[in-house]
């Protein structure tokens, strides 16, 4: 694809020393590459200007995802072993960490921003803000932990009202499965939750990564394809409407 160098035909008004006024007329673009030159409006320009931005702003997209779930349910062990292939034994409880890293969704390079936030009671009243920047969410409990799944309840409905949005990008996922012997919550009973909250369900096991790279590989492909539908919309209501920048 060719770039673009884009000069400015103006006119300089006379003004006291040190003040500049600039009268844009007319621009012209030349390729770089070829040399071609062409002659375009201020609205043409623009155009082609948000145009750029838009291709240069989608070439890598970026997704942001959002840990949340109980004190211990693994929403740190999932998160280190999709970033590093590491799983971590000690629990250490987290306050808010972030992490990003390149990856493909089918067959596309993006970027995955991850937030994992901290699931202790005294720090509920900071949820809100983490919230507000996610545009999907992990809610992890552990299948050892019956308490843990009912405690999704709470976070689901933080995000909603937060957001003003149940339709976000959601996946319950239970987590520790390599602990079958200590399981307290049935597939059933969870699935059964997320029907009811319209969202998938998934199992996973930090320690085997099972499922790991599943869920999150889901949850950024939720996002994206939101993103295309809300940018139809928005493509669809500006139709004929002049942008002034």
């Amino acid at each position: 694809m060719h770039s673009v160098e884009i000069f400015i035909d103006s006119e300089r008004a006379s003004k006291p020393r040190g003040t500049v006024t600039i009268s844009l007329t007319r621009f012209r673009t030349r390729c770089a590459i070829c040399n071609s030159a062409l002659n375009c409006s201020l609205g043409e320009l623009i155009n082609l200007l948000q145009t750029m931005a838009k291709k240069s702003k989608h070439s890598i997209p970026l997704h942001k995802v959002i840990m949340v779930g109980s004190g211990g349910v693994g929403k740190s062990a999932l998160t280190l072993q999709y970033m590093y292939g590491d799983f971590v034994e000690e629990y250490d409880p987290t306050k808010a960490d972030s992490y990003r890293k390149k990856t493909v969704l089918d067959g596309q390079e993006c970027q995955i921003d991850i937030l994992d936030t901290a699931g202790q009671e005294e720090y509920a009243a900071i949820r809100d803000n983490y919230y507000r920047s996610g545009e999907g969410f992990l809610c992890v409990f552990s299948v050892c932990e019956q308490e843990s799944l009912e405690h999704t309840q709470e976070f689901r409905d933080q995000i909603a009202r937060v957001l003003d949005d149940d339709t976000v990008p959601f996946i319950l996922v239970g987590n520790k499965v390599d602990l079958e012997h200590l399981r307290k919550v049935t597939f059933n009973d969870a699935a059964a939750l997320a029907d009811e909250w319209n969202c998938k369900y998934i199992e996973t096991s930090a320690k085997t990564r099972q499922n790991v790279d599943e869920v999150y590989t889901e949850l950024m492909r939720q996002i994206r394809n939101r993103k295309a539908k809300q940018e139809k919309l928005e493509g669809k209501s500006s139709s004929g409407k002049c942008t002034i920048l």
